[in-house]
């Protein structure tokens, strides 16, 4: 079947979300229902830009990603046996694609005229109208440009994904208290350490129903969007956290990340 949506029916479906053009967004995207858009990938970013003061969103690089022989204990990994896979990663480069597991929208922001890329090995964003919030981050604050995008009223759109694609609540997790890790890249540079490393998403979808009454949403097609915004998000999943040590964590007993927050817990 052709595709049956294209850039008008994005720019009313954003609107039907009521996102005011003066605020900055997150945008996270899936890729599963881009076949309906006419377009695809380029319709869908070109009508966030229409909407939208500023568009920022994840562009992360795990190619880049060594591990070394030994580290810190707790680090939710294994150090023994990282040969063949550290000889596959690749150095990090401005240009450097996003990761697929990103998802299309990261390559198509990035290849808009006058789009720019933050400088982190690993958790890098990519953002059009968003240099004041790119700017704020370092290797000690991967998160920084969030809590810009905070301070400036900013929301985090979500156009088919779910939660646990909300990178929005790691920043959450890190002022909850909860417990962050260390992973290394490999830049021109060398092997720099990068702090402040996330732990797993997988549980995040449980957030869900305490954003009722905050969560907006919509469709374009088969795609449900959310719009929500960034403070109270993080207020609520902060405040979740720090009531119970234990919320968004996954119950996968084999996920490492997730063992190593609860054994803080204990």
């Amino acid at each position: 079947m052709a595709p049956s949506l294209g850039y008008r029916d994005a720019v009313h479906s954003l609107r039907e979300l009521g996102l005011d053009p003066s605020v900055p967004v997150l945008a996270v995207g899936a890729p599963e229902w881009l076949d309906e858009v006419r377009g695809d990938i380029a319709s869908l970013a070109g009508a966030l830009l229409a909407s939208c003061a500023a568009v920022v969103a994840p562009a992360f690089t795990f190619q880049t990603m060594v591990t070394p022989p030994f580290g810190p204990e707790g680090n939710g990994m294994t150090y023994r046996g990282t040969t063949e896979a550290n000889a596959e990663a690749e150095f990090f480069r401005a240009d450097m694609p996003a990761h697929t597991s990103l998802g299309p929208l990261p390559e198509a922001l990035r290849r808009i005229q006058g789009a720019h890329r933050s400088s982190h090995p690993i958790l890098s964003f990519v953002g059009v109208g968003a240099d004041e919030l790119l700017d704020k981050q370092s290797l000690a604050e991967p998160w920084g440009p969030l809590g810009q995008l905070a301070t400036r009223g900013g929301e985090v759109v979500l156009l088919g994904a779910d939660h646990t694609a909300d990178v929005a609540l790691h920043l959450a997790a890190q002022r909850a208290g909860r417990k962050q890790f260390v992973r290394w890249a490999l830049t021109p540079e060398g092997v720099v350490e990068c702090p402040g490393f996330p732990g797993c998403s997988r549980g995040f979808a449980a957030i869900g129903p305490r954003l009722r009454g905050i969560a907006r949403e919509a469709w374009l097609g088969s795609a449900h969007l959310q719009a929500i915004p960034l403070r109270d998000l993080l207020h609520a999943a902060a405040a979740w956290m720090r009531q119970d040590p234990a919320a968004l964590l996954c119950d996968d007993p084999a996920c490492v990340l997730c063992h190593a927050v609860r054994a803080t817990l204990a």
